[in-house]
């Protein structure tokens, strides 16, 4: 099977309402004509007033983060991941294991790693790397703690949205202070394969009621989409965001992949949520509103 018959058969969509549905969101929920300027050369450039920045506006983008050995050397684990070189890590596919036979069709299917830090050391090497680890102590304002680990795949012609959300409105990342994430560039994220896109300021809202439609997401009709800035990236390139900031990614249409590793830290005197606060922040639950 050639490799464009193998795109189609896992990530085209079903139908053509489903991909035509997929074409209007990603031309309605997302903009493309603001794209973030105001970036930091590297970590160790972080100063006190990016520090302040990061709170006021939500996020911070950094070019580089990872080496060039980093990048290589993750992506090599991402794959030996993949292809069962390295065990332990879990996957989520969008088809049947049992139905994917091929190292292609396997990476075509997948769509995220996690929980590899206990189980792959060179992305553990990642997520304590000693330039990330001293800037959430920067941002903190305390010592971190690796709150999540995941590797984020968006494969080329048919990768899918991941519709606006904020992360800590999922369960494991509900503290009851604001957890971080960095998004790290392993390809190129360009505004054609699915980089992240934000919204400034919008984690001063607090937390978001979410409802199950195309995934645990924000209300499209809630979305500011004016305010929409997009976040490209080369390899080694990373967003550094609140767990509060709104934020998601369009399908991926091109014939380009777009692999990335995400990780979330608390500070680490954050406690979890209880499931009643959870609910009472995140659901819709108390209020019975509707999407």
């Amino acid at each position: 099977m050639s490799q464009s018959s193998t795109k189609r058969t896992l990530h085209s969509y079903d139908s053509q309402d489903e991909k035509k549905l997929a074409q209007q969101v990603a031309e309605t929920l997302y903009r493309y004509d603001a794209i973030a300027a105001d970036r930091i050369p590297t970590l160790s450039d972080l100063t006190e007033q990016h520090v302040k920045q990061f709170w006021e506006r939500g996020y911070l983008v950094v070019d580089q983060v990872l080496s060039p050995q980093e990048i290589n050397t993750s992506l090599e684990a991402v794959m030996d991941v993949l292809f069962g070189r390295s065990v332990g890590t879990k996957i989520q596919f969008v088809k049947p294991r049992s139905e994917l036979h091929s190292e292609e069709e396997i990476e075509l299917a997948a769509r995220k790693l996690y929980d590899y830090v206990d189980h792959e050391p060179r992305l553990r090497d990642i997520a304590y790397q000693p330039g990330i680890m001293k800037a959430m102590e920067a941002l903190f304002g305390e010592a971190p703690k690796v709150a999540q680990d995941q590797a984020i795949l968006k494969p080329p012609s048919g990768g899918v949205e991941k519709p606006w959300h904020q992360d800590m409105a999922y369960g494991n990342l509900a503290y009851d202070q604001s957890v971080i994430g960095i998004w790290l560039a392993l390809d190129p994220a360009e505004l054609d394969n699915g980089c992240m896109h934000v919204i400034p300021y919008s984690h001063r809202q607090g937390a978001v009621p979410h409802y199950a439609v195309r995934d645990w997401q924000l209300c499209d009709v809630s979305v500011q989409v004016e305010q929409d800035v997009a976040v490209p990236l080369e390899p080694g390139g990373a967003l550094i965001f609140s767990g509060l900031l709104h934020h998601g990614t369009p399908p991926n249409f091109s014939d380009k992949r777009r692999r990335s590793l995400q990780l979330h830290y608390a500070p680490e005197s954050a406690k979890k949520l209880s499931p009643q606060e959870y609910k009472r922040m995140f659901t819709n639950e108390m209020t019975g509103a509707e999407c």
